[in-house]
């Protein structure tokens, strides 16, 4: 039985980068936009210590929250701020260095966000 090609234009050298779904320009994609917009989590602010792939070394993490990716990044900053150290934003998840769980959920529950401890 013979599958149809799901390949298609991934190059241009006029324009560049293409979207293999919808066939246009990266820069003009509207089909990656829209999953974009959409915001994952239930609203509950999940703050946990992890250590693993880090080489020992603790991170907080703050996972649940239905926020836009630029309202995300500006949370995590005002985050890092409160914690006097750094971190970044990724897929969705603030990562704050070090262990400074009981600070950032005093602060996320100040903001008006709910949120809990997970895990150990």
């Amino acid at each position: 039985m013979k599958r149809a090609s799901t390949g298609g234009l991934v190059y241009s050298t006029e324009s560049g980068r293409m979207c293999p779904q919808c066939r246009q320009p990266l820069a003009q994609c509207q089909c990656q936009s829209a999953t974009r917009a959409a915001p994952t989590g239930d609203g509950v602010a999940r703050v946990s210590r992890e250590t693993k792939g880090r080489g020992g070394k603790s991170v907080t993490v703050v996972r649940g929250l239905a926020l836009d990716p630029m309202a995300l990044a500006v949370l995590g900053k005002q985050l890092r701020t409160a914690c006097g150290s750094g971190g970044t934003v990724k897929d969705g998840v603030i990562e704050v260095q070090g262990d400074h769980c009981e600070r950032i959920i005093d602060a996320l529950t100040s903001s008006g966000h709910r949120a809990k401890r997970a895990g150990g």
